[in-house]
């Protein structure tokens, strides 16, 4: 069973997820910390010395050969990741989606905690954060809704979560 989570930055993907693969005794894998290891850089420091293309690059081929050699694991996935090159279909394919879904101003109070660890918002005044926030989201959620499940994150806890990743 490969169970990939999904969802906007700062949504929860790898709290859940290491409470999911543990729930279900499944390894557990974050997506970006695979990814700092390959590059031995911090994903900021991809952005700005290598640009987003040669992470999301990296992402794609990294996904790839996560799902060939894990029959069985749960996957946090970068808020970009199933946005780029039919990541979506892949997972799809390969295993069930979960989309955590936070709320626009969720997002934006632990965002703002957070912004000096994530390159797409560091430069991001507080003022125009939730705003910023609200263009991505948009932008993204044709791919966050082909998700097998949908979690309100807010209304989740471990019990319900499993429950609906279990009846797909």
């Amino acid at each position: 069973m490969r169970i990939f989570l999904i969802g906007f930055m700062g949504s929860g993907k790898t709290h859940w997820g290491g409470l999911v693969a543990d729930r279900l005794k499944l390894p557990f894998q974050d997506l970006d910390t695979i990814i700092v290891e390959a590059e031995g850089q911090s994903i900021a420091d991809i952005f700005q010395e290598k640009g987003e293309e040669h992470f999301r690059l990296q992402e794609r081929d990294i996904l790839r050969d996560i799902i060939h050699k894990h029959p069985s694991l749960v996957l946090s996935c970068g808020g970009g990741t199933p946005c780029f090159f039919n990541n979506i279909d892949l997972m799809k394919k390969e295993g069930t989606v979960v989309w955590l879904n936070s709320s626009i101003e969720a997002l934006t109070e632990r965002l703002q905690r957070e912004k000096a660890h994530r390159p797409l918002i560091k430069d991001i005044s507080d003022e125009e954060l939730r705003s910023f926030i609200l263009k991505k989201m948009n932008d993204r959620r044709l791919y966050y809704e082909q998700a097998d499940v949908h979690v309100e994150e807010a209304s989740a806890d471990i019990d319900s979560l499993l429950q609906q990743i279990l009846h797909v």
